[in-house]
């Protein structure tokens, strides 16, 4: 199967890039916060939008994924550890699994509407878990995966700990990395084998930082990378390192104005309802439409989309 996803949602990592709603940032950031991030999730959803136009660079969508996927892991660790509680992993998780019920049913809609084969529901087992449209995997996927960092910030309390876990953290890297490279399971599984490692690793540096060893990160998403692409010779590969690159440029940056982080308010909407919009585009101007104003089409009317759901009562929760 091509890498290139197609407009019924067709391929890997070009069906679900991300998912704000983990790496949200609070309304008034706490001291210290980094804006740079706020910038980083914005933009990742602009070319989450790119790359589902099959625009130029499509590719990209890959390294947004990565992103994001670090983020949402290395914020959580942070914020578990600024309060930790047994409620954290039941917040988080209700956060994202409202939303995700929510749109599950707007899309199963649209589905039906659209299908030629309607009422078909269980004919992808897999659909129980990712919804109705394959965007949406992301949300369970992180919900689930959330119920580790407790665990590992409790028990990873020192350097040989953290080196321990970052060696465990290569060796599954490669058999996943396998898993993703050979599509011999189903979807949503090989997105799920792409994520995980940089999940882990996202949430690997945050401890890593509070330990003082951040080299130790560098070492492993070196490896990890280095790896995949010796024996696949792929983009995707290189995910590991390339996020942390984009992280660590992020969260330098000396930024002080809000305007990213009311930007990246509107990054959980983009994700949840750019398909929509694709699809409005391809009705308004045909399926052959140029691919770069079909993104920007649909970009623009993700955001308006938000803004009103944003000043919706009931469902602003839900974008």
């Amino acid at each position: 199967m091509s890498r290139k996803a197609a407009p019924s949602s067709e391929g890997q990592m070009t069906d679900a890039t991300f998912s704000p709603a983990a790496v949200a940032a609070p309304a008034r950031p706490l001291a210290g916060y980094r804006r740079g991030l706020d910038i980083g999730r914005i933009t990742a959803a602009f070319f989450i939008v790119w790359d589902h136009a099959h625009a130029p660079g499509w590719q990209i969508g890959y390294l947004a994924l990565a992103l994001f996927l670090f983020l949402t892991s290395f914020l959580a660790v942070q914020s578990y550890e600024r309060r930790p509680g047994p409620g954290f992993w039941r917040k988080r998780a209700v956060r994202l699994l409202m939303p995700w019920l929510f749109w599950c049913a707007f899309y199963r809609v649209i589905y039906e509407i659209l299908s030629d084969a309607p009422f078909q529901w269980l004919s992808d087992p897999y659909s129980l878990i990712t919804g109705p449209y394959f965007h949406l995997w992301f949300l369970p996927f992180t919900a689930v995966w959330l119920v580790l960092i407790p665990p590992m910030s409790r028990l990873i309390q020192s350097q040989t700990a953290l080196a321990a876990a970052m060696i465990l953290l290569v060796a599954v890297s490669v058999p996943l990395g396998t898993v993703h490279a050979g599509m011999a399971f189903e979807l949503p599984v090989v997105q799920w084998a792409f994520s995980l490692p940089l999940f882990l690793l996202g949430a690997f540096h945050a401890i890593a930082l509070r330990l003082g060893a951040g080299w130790m990160s560098w070492v492993a998403a070196t490896a990890i990378s280095a790896v995949l692409v010796a024996l696949y010779g792929e983009f995707w590969g290189a995910q590991a390192l390339l996020a942390l690159i984009v992280f660590e440029v992020l969260w330098r940056l000396p930024i002080k104005a809000t305007w990213p982080t009311f930007a990246a308010g509107y990054a959980f909407g983009v994700y949840l309802l750019h398909p929509f919009f694709m699809l409005v585009a391809y009705k308004v101007f045909g399926v052959e439409v140029n691919p770069i104003p079909a993104a920007l089409f649909t970009f623009a009317c993700t955001l308006v989309a938000t803004e009103i759901i944003h000043r919706t009562p009931f469902f602003n929760r839900f974008a």
